[in-house]
């Protein structure tokens, strides 16, 4: 049985079949990356709190959109502003029962169609209204376009060359009026298309969500090796981009082609640092640590590996650098970025 299909105890169940010690469990870490919703299973601020209160220090999180409990009546575009009250009880919740292990949410990357054009301006005041001061972060309207079965979920098969269309180009120009940053979630096909937006838009600041989402599914699988230096040569040309910042994590979504989430056993940090030290170290290496930020993924990446032995994996991946970089990567840049 895939991880995917399985229920909340019998994931719960196979993680537990990879324990280890949490390393460096000081560290202040805000987790700038994770998803909550109520359909199918569920994943709530419960649920993330069983992973988070596992060992490692998480001080707080940034809640990003997965298209969760959208208004079912009103006008479409007005739809995705319930996304965001949802998350903002969640938050309250987070902030009156806060303590170690249960970190608070601390702001919202909530979605709104950019596709509007100059009309998205309505939505953003929308999210703002319903929000606390502040919790608003920033927008993320996924772009992956990925025309190959087997297409998966929400996230591909969409429009091509979204980037690149001007009702879309005009609705981003709107988020730097509201010091509103854009959460960028394609495939590595598009990296290029992203260079571009990124370059014709340089006082927005964009963050570029789970390596640009190297692809391992379909006809893409099995081919890792092969996509990796075209891989790195698009990020390469990205990271010149100074409006341009990193989260580091996703790999080990499904959709990476790994094969963790359909094995007997989950992913160990080991397993995770031998088969993903190169793309994080070349990460860190063009965007420098004030540019990148660790993150969870979950609870996507869940299907492969435990938050406690992913955190794990991240630390064991830092170990090289200074504990200013570490800082910087684990707590810094998320905190800067996200204006916390």
């Amino acid at each position: 049985m895939g991880s995917q299909q399985k229920s909340k105890k019998e994931l719960r169940d196979w993680l537990n079949l990879v324990t280890e010690e949490t390393l460096e469990p000081d560290l202040k870490i805000i987790d700038p990356h994770h998803h909550l919703w109520r359909r199918n299973n569920g994943y709530e601020i419960s649920d993330l709190w069983d992973d988070t209160d596992t060992g490692h220090n998480i001080i707080g999180t940034i809640f990003v959109e997965c298209y969760a409990e959208y208004r079912s009546k009103g006008p479409e575009s007005m739809r995705p502003v319930g996304e965001t009250e949802f998350v903002v009880q969640q938050a309250k919740y987070s902030h009156e029962n806060e303590k170690r292990g249960r970190p608070p949410i601390l702001g919202s990357v909530s979605h709104a169609n950019l596709l509007l054009g100059e009309k998205v301006s309505e939505v953003l005041e929308e999210h703002i209204a319903v929000s606390p001061k502040n919790f608003l972060k920033g927008i993320r309207h996924s772009v992956s376009y990925y025309p190959f079965p087997p297409k998966v979920g929400r996230y591909t098969g969409r429009t091509p060359g979204l980037m690149e269309n001007e009702s879309f180009r005009k609705g981003f120009s709107k988020l730097s009026q509201f010091n509103l940053s854009f959460d960028a979630w394609l495939v590595h096909t598009q990296i290029s298309e992203l260079t571009s937006l990124a370059r014709a838009f340089p006082d927005t600041v964009i963050i570029f969500d789970h390596f640009g989402g190297p692809l391992g599914i379909g006809s893409f699988s099995g081919r890792q090796k092969e996509i990796y230096p075209v891989w790195r040569k698009d990020v390469e040309e990205l990271s010149k981009c100074e409006n341009v910042y990193a989260k580091l994590g996703g790999l080990a979504m499904p959709l990476n082609g790994w094969g963790w989430d359909l094995r007997e056993k989950p992913a160990t940090s080991d397993e995770i640092v031998n088969y993903h030290k190169d793309y994080y170290l070349f990460m860190i290496d063009s965007f420098g640590p004030e540019r990148c930020m660790f993150e969870s993924n979950f609870p996507v990446d869940k299907f492969s590996v435990s938050y406690n032995v992913l955190w794990n994996a991240l630390k064991k991946i830092a170990m090289p650098f200074s504990a200013d970089e570490k800082n910087q990567m684990f707590l810094n840049t998320a905190e800067t970025i996200y204006k916390i």
